[in-house]
């Protein structure tokens, strides 16, 4: 068996995979955020670690965990994880969707002319740099204590057996990478006064780290089986749903919403901030949008609005065809927006609503407002020359049948679901365990496209009646943002 982990924002998901690929089991363990301040994200990482032993432990009660051959990881991108000298945490990570750190993003760019042409983006609050840049200019006393700077996943692997590696493809969304080139650029670096020697060693995705360290061998009944390198979720969400090939292409909606093409080179779209970053296998790079909150937004409306859980709020939709012309509309901008507006400040809102409005029509909203957002993100992409032929959907909020055929007729594109979806970068992270150990295996062997599930025409009529909506969607968030802009600068400076 091979066992993937997933580092995930709300919670930390193993994968346990046979040898033919099936999935056997999966386990799961809840996290928390804390937000201390406005546009801040944070996360401890001791509860990551509390976490991957609350699974295995879980695992090992119905399972023969000494049978595991290997162990992949995947995980959230971006975070800095910052240690000192004796491996200690010295300071909470600062998450994927943190926003602070706006002024050291120009600071920056500002320093490294260059630095879009070689990173293929644009500096973001969200990425690693400019998060580091903001602990030097505001925790001196912190950064003066680093050692090394970890993503979140590469984190648990120092756990695991003591080793600093990071992969390509979630080493790409540090900003300190020559992506074209797949390496540490100096220049990046020097810029957030850091060095290589601060980083962990770049490998590619299937390649062995270090094995697991003897004396969580004896406690959890396993061999000192290889760690193999992984990737950041979403090149391992890729590689679970079997997207390896230029082409093809996948829309995830967890936490955040990604729609992800595989390229067999680099290229890059950062005008309309398009993320380009390397792909989990070598000479495989992958062009990507991305929206900060998909499906937390049906989290945080179910919870803190209706105080219903997800399912209840999605069962109010269950027997309905089509879209509502008469609903409100939702921006679901409630941690800022990468992708195309680059804004920590946006904010989400309910526009148009009336006496004659329900918890339903609310619900539809928030569903509509994110396949919204999407296609912004996958308009974008294609404008920059890049477009996918075969199209799967992944990630939690794929659950609803629902969901995913609005999401099929808002683009008005066929879209599949297949099985495992809701596990992608757990299984990615299986799959390069299993690339990476087993001998004379092979990438069309092993990350395979797992069975169809369902398949999601559009439907003609409904994509114009959603059209007609979308552009109307599309002029609300320059006019809204106008005029909360200043309270949300405020509040940050607050």
């Amino acid at each position: 068996m091979y066992l993937g982990i997933d580092l995930g924002t709300s919670g930390l998901k193993a994968a346990l995979m046979d040898d033919a690929g099936n999935i056997i089991d999966t386990k799961s363990a809840a996290l928390s955020v804390n937000s201390p301040n406005p546009l801040w994200s944070e996360q401890n990482p001791l509860d990551w670690w509390s976490a991957v032993e609350s699974v295995i432990d879980q695992l090992s009660q119905s399972h023969i965990v000494s049978q595991i051959k290997a162990i992949g990881l995947s995980g959230q991108m971006h975070g800095a994880t910052l240690l000192d000298e004796a491996g200690s945490v010295i300071r909470p990570a600062i998450l994927w969707n943190d926003g602070r750190c706006q002024a050291e993003c120009l600071e920056i760019e500002g320093v490294v002319s260059d630095s879009r042409r070689l990173t293929g983006n644009i500096m973001m609050p969200g990425f690693t740099a400019p998060k580091l840049l903001w602990v030097k200019n505001n925790e001196p006393k912190h950064f003066e204590r680093i050692h090394k700077v970890l993503l979140p996943k590469d984190y648990l692997r120092f756990r695991l057996c003591g080793t600093f590696f990071s992969d390509m493809s979630d080493a790409s969304g540090t900003m300190w990478m020559n992506t074209r080139e797949r390496c540490w650029d100096e220049s990046l670096l020097a810029a957030c006064g850091l060095t290589k020697k601060h980083m962990p060693e770049l490998v590619e995705g299937p390649q062995v780290t270090g094995t697991l360290l003897p004396e969580l061998a004896r406690k959890w009944g396993m061999d000192e089986i290889p760690i193999v390198a992984g990737a950041g979720d979403n090149a391992a969400g890729a590689i679970g749903v079997g997207l390896t090939e230029p082409g093809q292409g996948m829309i995830s909606l967890g936490t955040s919403g990604v729609y992800f093409v595989v390229a067999d080179q680099f290229s890059s779209f950062p005008e309309k901030a398009v993320h380009s970053f390397c792909h989990a296998l070598p000479d495989r790079w992958h062009l990507m949008s991305v929206m900060l909150s998909a499906a937390s937004c049906l989290d945080w409306f179910a919870k803190s609005v209706v105080g219903k859980d997800v399912p209840a709020v999605l069962s109010l939709l269950e027997n309905e065809d089509g879209p509502s012309e008469n609903a409100p509309f939702f921006l679901p901008y409630l941690s800022g927006e990468r992708t195309p507006h680059n804004d920590p400040n946006a904010s989400g809102a309910f526009i148009g609503l009336t006496h004659q409005h329900s918890t339903k029509d609310m619900a539809y909203a928030v569903l509509e407002g994110v396949c919204f957002a999407m296609a912004d993100g996958v308009d974008a992409v294609h404008a920059s020359g890049t477009s996918a032929n075969d199209i799967c959907l992944i990630g939690g909020g794929t659950k609803s049948a629902y969901w995913r055929q609005m999401m099929a007729d808002i683009l008005n594109l066929k879209l599949s679901y297949k099985q495992g979806g809701d596990v992608g970068p757990a299984l990615g992270a299986a799959r390069l365990a299993q690339l990476g150990t087993c001998e004379n295996s092979q990438v069309q062997n092993v990350c395979g496209s797992p069975p169809l599930v369902d398949t999601h025409n559009p439907n003609a009529e409904h994509h114009q009646i959603y059209q007609r909506r979308r552009n109307l969607f599309v002029s609300l968030y320059p006019a809204i943002q106008q005029a909360v802009s200043p309270l949300s600068q405020t509040s940050t400076e607050r």
